[in-house]
């Protein structure tokens, strides 16, 4: 298994016990970090005594705060596990103990003790570190993620495996209070308790929403439970139990659930699923931590599950302060938290959403907003100021989310579900079976379509033309820019014999000019822009603007040419398109999607009516076949060859050309 192997012998020691040779420390005068200028690897950090932890975890949070104020990205979830991160990897054998972080908003703490804090300031940049954490970036991300509520599935795999290839080592998986709520997490937890695998499942508690204030006496209860000797006396109680009668070992069995119940505040609900509860303990204590995570490293049994409860944001007080604690941020003042926030010329799509639903359900009772966790980045939020009892958020469930959607359609309602187009991708059963066969008005309002900078991969609504694109009784809208965003809102209103979806990118629009109230549109027809009569560029999505740059450029060398808006992918607009085709000598299709989606649409219409038997050179400009890595938006389509540069150079490639800056004009 190269770097990522698995070695027999046991490695594990007690932070209590530091190695015989005092670490040398390096101090300087000028650092604000003296202790964590030593440590290059958790390797390093198990060398310290235990006394140095707690400062190491304060250099730790310094650094973080400084890292994120000059890159900007997740930041509050992140100060909240710097002690956690710290104890982790003091108690663990890390690589060779797995640490999986769910989502891995947390993880920029963990990417600097595991050899990576010379680049820490690249984070989310070209080139730089990934936002999350990603197994191509180093041993110490044994899983990627971007999603969240995956790693207890994925924690469950590795320890299953490490049973199989009989070797002993620890697998943790750290997950939020939030991740935790989706139905994927106790999936896992359910298959786990089963098994008895040796998983640890560390429940980061952030929000205070499933336990109580945390205290001296809840932390010396949990180092009893999670010790070997409670252990050891609850499974002979178990096995004693076996040889009792029936009604005795039932009532006994209840009582030592009912007392660890009452004294330990939540965990009945994990021990059933058959996991070790050990908690809630302060997260931000290393005095309670050390020694738990400790007792469970050494534990023989499984599967645990220990509940950490932590502050956001902790240690920074504008982020304390703040209601989303700082979730996620851009560059900022770290004397005063002020974010540097550009000015903006035009609102963002995600508003434009939240606004043109607020104007419609002003005029409509019947409908009501859905997200699932993203209020905010959805827009959902400003309809819930309006609205509050027509709005629901339904937590890390996008399953749900849609299903539920598909339940108040049946009642008559109006659902418009809010959910980003690459978090649609995990409900997909559920659009397909409860929504599309059933043919229910549900309105699918698909955020961050297209690629979405600094978020990479992970976050790239690349598929949704063609994963909904193959589903009958599904109309299929794309806004080219905020104005149209208005229009196809209120004609999702409108559309009330069949499911809808209208996708849109993140970010700001074009600035265009905005109308009062939005007016339905006729389903499935597009429009034309710009008429010429040599070239037809048909644009599907916000690439429209740079099919209109490109139409200027191709107009300067010569070749005439018509822009045009589908609007509709499905219905597509085929008068449109057979016009296109038939009046002029190339068309080119430019989507910001995968392979499969609306030029396939398009190349299956000219297909079927002959069209492609020589009478017009069709080329669709899509996305490239791979997973692009984070960079700014316009990078990103530049380097994916979708903005008006690379439609010019298509142009020339379908006239058999090549385009060079010196091209004379052509007739």
């Amino acid at each position: 298994m190269g770097s990522r192997g698995l070695d027999s012998s046991d490695h594990r020691r007690g932070p209590h016990q530091p190695h015989s040779q005092d670490w040398k420390i390096a101090v300087t005068d000028l650092s604000k970090t003296p202790l964590l200028d030593t440590i290059r690897t958790p390797e390093d950090l198990r060398k310290l005594r235990v006394d140095q932890v707690r400062q190491v975890a304060d250099e730790l949070r310094q650094e973080t705060i400084d890292a994120v104020s000059v890159t900007g990205g997740h930041f509050g979830a992140g100060l909240g596990v710097v002690e956690l991160t710290t104890a982790i990897h003091y108690v663990f054998d890390t690589p060779r103990d797995r640490l999986i972080w769910d989502v891995g908003h947390q993880a920029y703490p963990h990417k600097i003790l595991t050899g990576r804090r010379d680049r820490i300031r690249t984070l989310r940049t070209p080139g730089g570190l990934s936002g999350f954490a990603k197994r191509t970036e180093s041993a110490y991300d044994p899983f990627g993620a971007g999603h969240s509520s995956t790693s207890i599935s994925a924690g469950l795999g590795m320890a299953v495996a490490s049973e199989l290839s009989g070797v002993k080592n620890n697998v943790i998986a750290v997950i939020g209070d939030g991740s935790i709520s989706a139905g994927m997490a106790y999936e896992a937890m359910n298959n786990a308790g089963a098994m008895n695998s040796r998983l640890i499942v560390i429940l980061n508690d952030n929000n205070m929403s499933i336990a109580p204030p945390v205290g001296a006496m809840s932390a010396y209860l949990s180092r009893l439970y999670s010790g070997k000797t409670y252990r050891s006396l609850r499974e002979a109680g178990k096995q004693i139990g076996k040889h009792l009668p029936k009604l005795i070992a039932d009532r006994a069995a209840r009582a030592e659930e009912y007392s660890r119940g009452f004294m330990m505040g939540g965990g009945t609900l994990f021990e059933e699923l058959g996991f070790y509860y050990v908690g809630p303990i302060d997260g931000h204590n290393l005095d309670h931590l050390l020694p738990i995570l400790q007792n469970v490293r050494d534990a023989d049994t499984g599967p645990f599950l220990i509940h950490v409860v932590t502050q956001k944001g902790k240690g920074y007080g504008p982020a304390e302060a703040a209601a989303d604690k700082y979730h996620a941020v851009v560059k900022f003042d770290i004397a005063t938290g002020t974010q540097a926030k550009a000015k903006s010329n035009a609102p963002s799509y995600q508003n434009v959403f939240g606004q043109s639903l607020v104007k419609e359900a002003q005029k409509d009772d019947k409908i009501v907003g859905i997200t699932a966790a993203m209020p905010s980045g959805t827009g959902i939020d400003i309809f819930e100021k309006s609205f509050p009892k027509r709005t629901f958020d339904v937590g890390i469930a996008e399953q749900h989310a849609v299903t539920f959607a598909a339940g108040l359609a049946t009642e008559g309602y109006k659902p418009f579900c809010a959910i980003y187009s690459t978090f649609l991708q995990r409900a997909y059963d559920q659009v397909v079976h409860d929504v599309c066969i059933q043919n229910l008005p549900v309105r699918f309002a698909i955020d961050r379509a297209g690629l979405v900078g600094a978020d990479g991969a992970t976050h790239a609504g690349s598929f949704d033309n063609a994963y909904l694109g193959c589903l009958p009784n599904i109309v299929i809208m794309a806004a080219s820019d905020e104005a149209e965003l208005v229009h196809m809102v209120a004609t999702q209103v409108a559309i009330d014999d069949r499911p809808s979806a209208v996708r849109y990118p993140r970010g700001e629009g074009r600035g265009v000019e905005m109308p009062e109230v939005g007016v339905a549109l006729e389903i499935g027809k597009g429009r034309i822009i710009r008429q010429g009569n040599k070239v037809a560029l048909l644009s599907f999505g916000t690439r429209l603007a740079e099919c209109e740059k490109a139409a200027e450029e191709l107009a300067t060398l010569g070749l005439s040419t018509t822009v045009a808006d589908a609007r509709f992918m499905k219905p597509l607009d085929v008068d449109l398109v057979l016009k296109l085709a038939n009046e002029h000598e190339i068309l080119i299709t430019i989507e910001e999607g995968s392979i499969g989606g609306f030029g396939s649409h398009v190349m299956q219409t000219l297909a079927e009516h002959g069209k492609l038997d020589g009478e017009v050179k069709m080329r669709a400009m899509v996305l490239p076949d791979m997973f692009l890595d984070h960079d700014t938006p316009t990078a990103m389509y530049a380097n994916a060859g979708l903005d008006a540069k690379a439609i010019v150079k298509k142009v020339f490639e379908a006239l058999g050309k090549e385009h060079k800056a010196e091209t004379v004009k052509l007739a």
